[in-house]
């Protein structure tokens, strides 16, 4: 009875509000006090591995409201996972890579990094600036590819996530000291990774240096929006914006011209299979073994602007690619050949593609092409955005 008696007062408090609000009243019976639920966050770390020399590289795990996940990593800004839903709203990974460290280091085409200092090629490894000769590490037959042999790809960045009610990120930094793989001036470098909850990733570039120097970053992501290790890519659509792409030679450096993709198999005006002319007898393929081409994309004016769209008839998964860069280099997967084990299985010849916001490449020996060099006092900046989508059946 005297139990009872104590707890009179909270009863009769309990009954005032199940005659004014029953689901409020149940409730406070339901939830012990402090254990009120709370949104989960969007953003986690997790250590995901050591570098030789001890150096931790971290993992951030990003999510918005609709399900979406992104994994990345500090080393080489490298974004290891990303599953997005397909039709139907089945989650599946869309992008190539691996589980562990120890198979990065190992060596990966690019597999998800940030690129630079310049990204694409540069031939011979060779370029004038200011009326001097700079040699860099040559790493791709007689050229030199993204950066070098110990490009951004091969660097662990610093990182600092953020959220927010409509999104959350990290905000990856750099520093490449003055002749950092060959290349002059002191140039610190800011990439941030945002998603949103509009289904968009958007990737934001900055970069200033201390001396005259070329830059070129670009997000190296191999995507298979049947789901990575499931299948090629031969069969997804693809649209680009571009009347315009830039012809190779042998060695793949651009010759220069900026040629017309009418009547070509690089013509993507209109939405078409990716292998619907790959297999043509034409030069151009011969020289990438396929689709390995920057594109001029069709601008007007500044800003971010429309430069691609995928689509995979399969699943539904859709890819719209915006960009405010010159160009974006189309990579068809040609030089996978399985050696690589990833996530989902092998990855086999055309298994993953690219979609490279860039400006083009060898622009350092190419005077007409839109300039690349950054000089003291100015800032690069840049932003790409990858937007993910389904459509019906």
């Amino acid at each position: 009875m005297t139990k009872i008696r104590n707890h009179l007062p909270v009863l009769r408090a309990l009954r005032r509000l199940t005659r004014c609000a029953p689901a409020t009243a149940l409730f406070l019976l339901a939830t012990p006090e402090g254990s009120r639920s709370q949104p989960a966050p969007r953003i986690a770390r997790a250590q995901f591995g050591r570098m030789p020399d001890g150096t931790v590289v971290d993992r951030y795990t990003i999510r918005n409201k609709l399900g979406t996940s992104l994994h990345a990593i500090t080393y080489g800004g490298i974004i290891t996972s990303l599953r997005t839903a397909a039709r139907g709203g089945r989650m599946g990974d869309i992008v190539l890579g691996f589980n562990d460290l120890a198979t990065y280091l190992a060596g990966h085409p690019y597999f998800g990094a940030i690129v630079g200092r310049y990204a694409n090629r540069i031939a011979k490894g060779r370029f004038t600036l200011d009326g001097r000769t700079y040699q860099v590490p040559i790493n791709n037959g007689q050229n030199t590819l993204h950066g070098g042999t110990r490009g951004f790809d091969k660097a662990v960045w610093k990182a600092t996530s953020f959220e927010n009610d409509t999104s959350a990120g990290i905000i990856l930094t750099h520093v490449s000291p003055d002749g950092d793989m060959g290349y002059p001036g002191r140039v610190e470098i800011r990439v941030t990774y945002t998603l949103t909850d509009s289904n968009e990733l958007i990737v934001d570039y900055f970069a200033t240096t201390d001396k005259a120097t070329p830059i070129n970053l670009a997000q190296h992501t191999y995507f298979n929006l049947a789901g990575e290790g499931q299948r090629d890519i031969l069969a997804h659509v693809l649209q680009l914006n571009a009347s315009r792409y830039t012809p190779i030679d042998s060695t793949l450096i651009p010759t220069g011209e900026l040629a017309s993709v009418a009547g070509t198999p690089f013509d993507f005006r209109t939405p078409t299979a990716i292998g619907a002319r790959i297999g043509l007898t034409n030069e151009q393929l011969t020289f990438g073994r396929g689709y390995d081409h920057n594109f001029v994309l069709d601008r007007r004016g500044t800003g971010v602007q429309p430069a691609a769209r995928v689509v995979d008839p399969s699943t539904g998964r859709t890819l719209d690619v915006s960009t405010d860069q010159p160009g974006v280099q189309f990579y068809s997967g040609n030089f996978l050949d399985g050696t690589n084990r990833g996530k989902g299985g092998v990855y086999a010849h055309r298994s993953g593609f690219c979609l490279e916001t860039q400006h083009f490449p060898d622009s350092p020996n190419k005077p007409a092409f839109p300039s690349t060099i950054l000089r003291p006092g100015e800032r690069f900046t840049s932003r790409t955005v990858f937007r993910f989508g389904t459509i019906s059946g």
